[in-house]
């Protein structure tokens, strides 16, 4: 069978077919769920030529593949015996793993869907302050209170939005979990504040402003989740519609503001001591360490585990030290990749990677495609990120510096002196962004990781003042890729999916959908259907390999919500529909709409010359790929 050599391997280095409690696939990653992920051997697997990368996030050991990823799962099924779907093996495999483990989940899954929310709130607020600093608003002008309700209300009514983002993480009512954090803001009950002598049915309660907490809304959801399936086991159906939702609110808003909250308010601020011992201890010390470890805690994903901390920090303090030092770590690696960038010569592969991603750091602050297009790929790089982030982080741990507003760290917020005291501030990212730099161009690059610093001589040079005039021209349409959905085009670097967003799937452009419809691009064949309906493959005469990729992580979805028109082997032309799927059902299910459109094998060709920008719709011109 077609790799089946490949596919013995990939289970061998996974720690064989008794480590593997299931196997899933999307359209490149191979998606492991393993027994004991200490058994699985990432740098052989790293090594291996049909691997691009591997990914440990979510509790899944993710084998990027590649376009061909489909083969490989169904080689991997032939030559072992993995669990099915819903199998107990499955389940008890999937709840395995460490306690921290399972805790960064919860946080990750919870705050996940709210950070662009948090992200765009704490802009308003930090564009706001410079408003009135400057003079242009009062602090009593309906203008500036209308923006500041904008910028104020997801920190406000956070118990309300972690409420429901934490119930659908554990398979509970989404919106009874949103009114449990909704009744500790409700003004019946904030009206009690300061009150002496409340009780509850004669139990003695203590009244605390829940407003932008954390940890009373994590506990008691997570509770409530065990009670609402608890009560649907023992409650008739006929009855669960309205007995379930009213006696999980009667239990949870009590046992919440006697227990549950008092318990969480004392944890949270226990945490933020210890944060604040270790600052108060040696900020010099802390901030190195903190800033070195910062690009590794956010390539294991275990970054998540600050946020309550910061959020907490925030609401009390009104600013934060713990992203005051951990912005080094974003310059640091904008520094890395400027210095590669530098170093790199034209037409080499390094100038590809790294180019875009200095622009998505610098003007989104996301450093995800550096980190893994480039620093995780060479040796001394990973050492200059930590050198680099831990200079930025004693700077800054030794001015005090904190983060005055949930911000995502980018030139944006650097222009609307969102730190503060803004001098140490500046300081520090400029020494961790010069020094990533400097280290990089002089040192990083090793004999061994030259050859991708050099020019590829396999690419045709071209012209480049007819370039200017017709960049297609000059090189020779091949294939015009007209967009198979309507919507809002997204550069592939910003797309929130490392794989993805560093190219190693392919090249091209994505597009976040306001149809649900997805129609072919060109004339082609279908070359593969992905069995979860969420991804179309097509093969093209001009030999160019497309992949339409409808959402991000939507393979978890196992098909529910798509509707595929087409099979393999069809022919199918420009315009003609291949599948239609439930936007409303993948935003409830918590995954992205952002679809990338990609030819997964542009290594082949000389360059995806994008064309569209912003709004398009379905059969307009997309990109062109060329000679």
């Amino acid at each position: 069978m077609k790799y089946e050599n490949e596919a013995k391997r990939i289970v061998e280095l996974v720690g064989g077919e008794k480590n593997i409690s299931s196997l899933v696939h999307c359209a490149t990653r191979l998606r492991f769920e393993l027994k004991d992920e200490g058994k699985a051997d990432k740098a052989g697997l790293t090594k291996l030529p049909y691997v691009l990368q591997v990914v440990i996030s979510g509790g899944q050991y993710q084998v990027v593949i590649g376009p061909a990823v489909n083969d490989y799962f169904n080689a991997i099924l032939s030559v072992a015996k993995i669990g099915g779907s819903g199998s107990k093996d499955q389940e008890a495999g999937a709840k395995k793993g460490t306690v921290m483990d399972r805790v960064m989940k919860v946080i990750s899954s919870a705050f996940s869907p709210l950070i662009p929310l948090l992200a765009g709130a704490g802009m308003m607020k930090a564009l706001l302050t410079v408003f009135t600093e400057f003079g242009l608003m009062g602090y009593e002008d309906p203008t500036y209170l209308i923006l500041s309700a904008a910028g104020n209300a997801v920190f406000y009514f956070l118990p309300i939005f972690l409420g429901i983002t934490l119930a659908k993480q554990f398979g509970a009512n989404a919106y009874v979990g949103g009114g449990i954090g909704a009744a500790l803001l409700e003004p019946n009950f904030t009206g009690l504040l300061g009150t002496e002598g409340v009780n509850f049915l004669g139990i003695s309660v203590t009244p605390i402003d829940y407003a932008s907490t954390i940890f009373p809304i994590f506990i008691a959801v997570i509770v409530y989740s065990y009670l609402d399936k608890g009560l649907k086991k023992i409650i008739k159906k006929e009855l669960q519609l309205f007995l379930v939702p009213m006696l999980c609110l009667m239990l949870m808003v009590p046992f919440t503001v006697i227990v549950f909250g008092p318990f969480g308010t004392t944890l949270a601020e226990k945490v933020s001591d210890v944060v604040m011992w270790l600052f108060n201890f040696n900020r010099i010390i802390a901030g190195m360490l903190l800033g070195a470890s910062y690009p590794f805690l956010t390539l294991l994903g275990l970054h998540w585990g600050f946020t309550p901390i910061t959020l907490q920090n925030l609401n009390d303090f009104g600013g934060d030290m713990i992203e005051g030092v951990c912005v080094c770590a974003v310059f640091a690696e904008i520094g890395i990749a400027i210095g590669a960038y530098l170093k790199a010569k034209k037409h080499s592969r390094m100038r590809d990677i790294a180019g875009p991603t200095i622009l998505t750091g610098i003007l989104a602050g996301v450093t995800e495609p550096i980190l893994y297009g480039i620093i995780m790929n060479y040796k001394r790089m990973l050492a200059v990120v930590s050198v680099a982030s831990g200079i930025g982080g004693a700077i800054n741990g030794a001015f005090h510096v904190t983060c005055d507003a949930y911000v995502f760290h980018n030139i944006f917020s650097l222009a609307m002196r969102t730190y503060s005291p803004f001098i140490g501030y500046l300081a520090g990212i400029a020494a961790a962004l010069i020094s990533g730099a400097l280290l990089t161009y002089f040192w990083a690059v090793t004999p061994e990781d030259k050859k991708d610093f050099e020019p590829d001589h396999e690419k045709k040079a071209v012209d480049e003042v007819e370039t200017e005039k017709n960049p297609s021209a000059a090189a020779g349409t091949m294939l015009e890729i007209h967009a198979p959905l309507t919507g809002e085009t997204v550069a592939l670097n910003d797309v929130p999916d490392e794989v993805f967003a560093s190219g190693v799937a392919g090249l091209g452009m994505a597009v976040l959908p306001s149809e649900g419809e997805v129609f072919s691009p060109c004339d082609a064949e279908v070359s593969v259907v992905f069995p979860s309906r969420h991804a179309i493959g097509l093969a093209t005469e001009q030999g160019a390999d497309l992949l339409i990729h409808i959402g991000l992580n939507t393979v978890m979805m196992n098909g529910e919500g798509f509707e595929v028109l087409v099979k393999e082997g069809d022919r199918v032309h420009t315009g003609q529909p291949l599948l239609k799927f439930d936007m409303d059902l993948i935003r409830e299910k918590g995954y992205s709409l952002i679809s990338p459109v990609l030819v997964s094998n542009a290594d082949e060709f000389a360059d995806i010359h994008l064309v569209a920008d912003g709004s398009v719709k379905a059969g307009e011109t997309l990109y062109q790929v060329v000679k």
